[in-house]
């Protein structure tokens, strides 16, 4: 490599992940510019700043000579370097040099000492029946904030989670986004096989940002999430007529629900494909180094993904257990995991004037403990949603139910769920809260019209848009629920359900439930109560040993 160190070159922005770019120099050279070396300020949303095509000019701070290639800064640059004339062969009309660049900084760089919380999600604590002392829990929230990033707490080996988004495997990442396209193109149905943390996330995503509407190619399914035959035999069925590809997902490959229909969509694809082809059409993710689905794998050549062994499931959807069936989906991963970034970023101070998660945390915990609450329902106002709401159940409740402690999670969908739930919620007995996802932008515009008769009485709405109508309903039944009903309500406002606030949402979730159950002084990441019902059904059903 000629290139040596504090050398100025201009390269081509040729690939892009959530918190580097790879550029392309003369002569087939690469190199790889960080976040971190593109300013000396805070950078919210790297791939909305930096695209795919842009030309930047850059100094060398690192060279690999074994893979012949470098390390690159723009922040290095002094002022003589910036503004020294570019080489003319590399300037064209679509380059994006130093002065465009710092132009569009000014929109996406937060100083440090900014309020966060501000473009991620939005918590408002202005529809609490309850008056709350939030800052007197600061003091034990600095406690358990320490004992979260030092790992000195119950179930510490499992916090692998916490800095994922800035951690992850770039290898791996790259081979999902590869694999992910090749599925795309080459199969029409995607089937996840996987139960709880294993298949809640991905679902919860693909529905939320692709909706619910006529099937959309490829079509994911879900399997070994139960034992019903009645679920499964259909489903089967319905594969016999379709090109397919199978995510299995399960750290042991033992989990009984999963490895049972496993067997079935392996069989299902060697009758189709024969031993080889299928092979190429199954995608296992599991532990690195042990288990039984790793021995298969291993053993027939299929293609590996890892769930990382620091991780539990239910807080692995940023994971490769999440992101490959999401990126299969068509949603765009790298957004997801700049969203997580951030919302590591915003929430890695212990502030409760800055910290949303653990406002959030401090707030359900008083209501639980002060209050008496012993339930909490997550609205949402979408049935995309109903799925969110799945996940969102099952990290809390499997997290925080444990030692008789534990407020029970319960998911509701407005306003379906008005003409049903919505009768206990006003009137019923008050021992609960709300939670209420409220999402400000739809992915689709539908208009009211008029109709001449006018026999329904609707023509009031003629001319408005259907977002609207919803914002008014849950601003009125907002207004229902607390001032009528004396119900706590909080509202989690997002922007819109695309992959950069959904990945900050999930992390907003996961670092909320780590903080609240050890306010409540249990461990978040075990839950001894799911082997029981295991253990009986195995003895049941005559496993040796049980």
């Amino acid at each position: 490599m000629n290139e040596k160190i504090g050398d100025i070159l201009v390269g081509t922005v040729v690939r892009l992940y959530p918190r580097y770019a790879i550029l392309l120099f003369d002569g087939g050279k690469t190199g790889l510019l960080h976040i971190s070396e593109l300013s000396n300020n805070y950078i919210r949303n790297f791939t909305a700043l930096v695209q795919v095509g842009n030309i930047y000019k850059v100094k060398v701070i690192d060279i690999d000579e074994e893979n012949d290639s470098m390390r690159v800064s723009v922040k290095q640059l002094t002022d003589a370097e910036r503004h020294r004339n570019l080489p003319k062969e590399h300037i064209g009309e679509d380059e994006v040099d130093f002065s465009a660049l710092q132009t569009h900084l000014s929109e996406w760089i937060n100083d440090e000492n900014q309020e966060v919380n501000m473009e991620g999600i939005k918590l408002d604590l202005g529809h609490l029946v309850t008056k709350i002392d939030i800052a007197s829990y600061q003091e034990k929230v600095n406690e358990i904030h320490k004992m979260i990033h030092e790992g000195t707490g119950l179930g510490s080996d499992f916090l692998g989670w916490v800095d994922w988004p800035e951690n992850y495997d770039q290898e791996e990442f790259a081979r999902i986004q590869e694999d992910a396209k090749y599925v795309r193109e080459h199969f029409d149905v995607l089937v996840v096989c996987g139960i709880g943390g294993s298949y809640l996330g991905a679902r919860a995503a693909i529905e939320a940002i692709r909706g619910l509407g006529p099937a959309k190619k490829p079509e994911i399914l879900y399997l070994g999430q139960t034992l019903d035959p009645d679920y499964i035999a259909d489903t089967i069925d319905y594969l016999k007529t379709k090109h397919f590809a199978v995510n299995v997902i399960s750290k042991s490959g033992t989990t009984t629900e999963t490895s049972v229909a496993f067997r079935l969509l392996k069989d299902l694809l060697e009758k189709q494909l024969g031993k080889e082809g299928a092979r190429k059409a199954i995608y296992a993710t599991t532990d690195k180094e042990n288990g039984a689905l790793l021995t298969l794998a291993k053993k027939e050549g299929y293609a590996r993904y890892v769930l990382p062994a620091n991780i539990g499931g239910r807080f692995s959807v940023l994971t490769a257990v999440g992101l490959f069936p999401i990126a299969v989906a068509g949603i765009d991963i790298v957004s997801m995991l700049n969203g997580a970034a951030d919302a590591r970023h915003d929430f890695s101070e212990p502030s409760l004037e800055k910290n949303a998660a653990y406002r959030y945390a401090v707030v359900r915990h008083h209501l639980y403990e002060k209050e008496g609450k012993t339930a909490e329902f997550l609205v949402t106002y979408a049935p995309s949603q109903v799925q969110l709401g799945e996940w969102w159940k099952q990290l809390f409740g499997e997290s925080e139910g444990k030692d008789g402690k534990g407020l029970l999670p319960a998911s509701v969908t407005f306003t379906t769920d008005l003409h049903s739930m919505g009768q206990f919620i006003q009137d019923g007995k008050k021992t609960f809260f709300e939670t209420t996802i409220r999402v400000n932008k739809s992915r689709r515009l539908l208009t009211v019209g008029k109709d001449e008769e006018n026999l329904d009485g609707l023509n009031f709405l003629a001319g408005k848009d259907l977002s609207e109508i919803q914002q008014k309903a849950f601003e009125g039944t907002v207004e229902a629920h607390t001032v009528t009903g004396r119900n706590d309500n909080l509202i989690l406002e997002v922007e819109e359900m695309d992959g950069y606030h959904l990945g900050y949402l999930f992390y907003f979730f996961m670092k909320a439930c780590a903080m609240s159950a050890y306010l409540n002084g249990v461990n978040p990441f075990n839950q001894p109560g799911v082997e029981v019902y295991k253990k009986n059904m195995f003895h049941l059903l005559g496993k040796p040993g049980y």
